[in-house]
């Protein structure tokens, strides 16, 4: 027998939470990774000059700070270094003008602003706040709970008994409306429009997309109910603690343990796994594999293709990936002072975007392969609230593109001459990074002279980094309604299992979706014993 019951292959968060939970029920553990650290998305990085500490992709935790995950586990992490950083105002908006609007996790500051925009949107704001939370039980056992279940049905027969099914009905209509449908008949002011579009595209969406517009209303409650904080010191400290609390429970991580293959066990069933350097390992109960479907079924079933259902391969064939991503990290000589507003500068994450057509426009043209003219830019300031990230008296900032074209057919703004082959180059990467630039320091009081380094990551950097990130898509696939929830990643999907007995899929590419809550491998690892 090995020493293992579970092999998980990947660590991003959904690795390991599942191996977190599944140690402390007892279970041994391999956690393999085939990089040289572990964290998937989550890694911090002395990545433009020393002393300034970076997350060099995902960086916000309020989805894991309040997940069922940090509920069972949260204390553990806690006492093994895990602390968090807060931010009074989570995010804001600041438009080409100097027009801003500054949100809080402050409910009576919230309506006061809307308010001044345009009376009667802070009583709309409150309605609408307190209708979500009024349907959160509901709503979030949707959101993060295993649907294939009969927890789920009993839910949806109380729902249905409650309400009236006609009402029900009328309950999940609401919840499809789009983002752009909702906002101009909901708020009266433009500026909060401005607010709240670019969010829809932290969930792999835009503003026209199917139900974008419940991901709004759930980010502005998450956002003033627990903000967005960072993990204090850099994400780098999550990881340590995860590594500790696995460990302590008798589990294994292995770093650069690259899996070529799933390897079958008696009775057809999963039994373990090979890796590149010929090792064979196996497993007891199951192999989990955190990867996108492709690297599941075309690279680490290869040796399966030929007892694989039809259907799975059509499914495979036919999955798709979501617009790319890009980030920029940038190491200043002094916090940034914005021309427009002092209180810019204690904002966790600020949108840059000219507001709601202007998310719209940039989606689109990054869906038709081409390099936004005026792109939306989240920037992040994790020194404003964490002074550990950079030498006393300077700063940082993350900022995060998330319409980057993952093959380029051209240019909107038809300034950057872009490859035939459509792929990223350092020329371009560094030439769109200039226009980024350009935008940010119109709003920032002596930029240039402030700014000691910078540093960039095209989609195709990222997807160097994480295989998982294909064409630098960070939600694990296109996060559209015919791709998601029941349908995530197949049609034909039934929670975290597969065809293979013993073989289970997690990441962010099978329900709940993508997020740093650790969903699927929290959902997996308590449905298993």
């Amino acid at each position: 027998m090995s020493d293992h019951d579970y092999i998980i292959v990947g660590s991003g968060i959904n690795a390991l939470v599942a191996a977190a939970m599944l140690g402390k029920k007892g279970r041994k553990v391999l956690v393999l990774e085939r990089n040289d650290c572990i964290g998937g998305c989550l890694r911090s990085e002395e990545i433009t000059e020393p002393g300034f500490i970076h997350d060099v992709m995902a960086t916000t935790m309020v989805l894991f700070l309040t997940s069922p995950t940090y509920s069972a586990i949260g204390k553990d992490l806690e006492a093994r270094g895990l602390e968090f950083a807060h931010a009074v105002l989570p995010t804001g908006v600041l438009r080409p003008d100097g027009s801003h609007v500054i949100f809080s996790k402050d409910r009576r500051r919230n309506i006061a602003t809307f308010d001044e925009l345009s009376l009667g949107d802070g009583q709309t704001f409150l309605r609408e706040m307190d209708a979500l939370g009024a349907d959160a039980p509901f709503l979030f056992s949707l959101l993060g709970g295993a649907l294939w279940s009969s927890q789920t049905l009993k839910t949806l027969a109380r729902q249905g008994w409650s309400r009236g099914l006609r009402k029900l009905a009328a309950w999940f209509g609401n919840a499809l409306t789009p983002a752009r449908g909702y906002l101009e008949t909901t708020y009266r002011s433009e500026d909060i429009h401005a607010l709240w579009a670019p969010w829809v595209l932290h969930c792999g969406l835009g503003p026209e997309s199917a139900y974008s517009a419940e991901m709004l209303k759930v980010i502005g409650f998450a956002l003033e109910l627990a903000g967005a904080p960072i993990v204090k010191g850099g994400a780098g400290a999550l990881l340590t603690a995860f590594e500790r609390l696995i460990t302590d429970n008798g589990g294994e991580i292995r770093i650069g343990a690259d899996v070529e293959s799933i390897t079958p066990g008696p009775g057809g069933r999963a039994g373990g796994v090979k890796l590149v350097n010929g090792e064979t390992l196996k497993a007891n109960a199951g192999v989990i594999c955190s990867v996108t479907p492709n690297q599941l079924y075309e690279r680490l079933m290869k040796d399966w293709q030929t007892t694989l259902p039809a259907d799975i391969k059509a499914s495979v064939a036919r999955y798709r990936y979501g617009k790319g991503n890009m980030q920029i990290h940038y190491a200043l000589s002094e916090p940034p002072r914005w021309k427009a507003d002092a209180e810019l500068g204690k904002v966790a994450l600020l949108h840059l975007t000219p507001g709601l057509d202007g998310v719209s426009r940039a989606a689109n043209e990054c869906e038709r392969g081409l390099l936004p003219a005026e792109p939306t830019v989240c920037v992040g300031q994790p020194a404003s609230f964490d002074p550990s990230r950079a030498p006393e008296g300077k700063s940082i900032l993350w900022l995060q593109l998330p319409e980057a074209p993952r093959h380029i057919k051209g240019d909107a703004a038809d300034e950057i001459a872009t490859p035939a082959d459509g792929r990223w180059t350092e020329e371009v990467r560094e030439r769109y990074a200039d226009r980024i630039e350009s935008l940010l320091a119109s709003h920032i009081e002596n930029f240039s002279g402030i700014k000691l380094a910078r540093r960039c990551y095209s989609p195709a950097d990222l997807e160097a980094m994480n295989v998982n990130l294909v064409g630098g898509d960070p939600y694990g696939g296109y996060c559209g309604i015919d791709q998601f929830f029941l349908w995530r990643p197949f049609k034909s999907s039934v929670n975290h299992r597969t065809h293979v007995e013993g073989l289970y899929h997690i990441g962010a590419s099978v329900h709940p979706g993508p997020g740093l809550g650790g969903g699927s491998g929290f959902l997996l690892a308590s449905s298993l014993k």
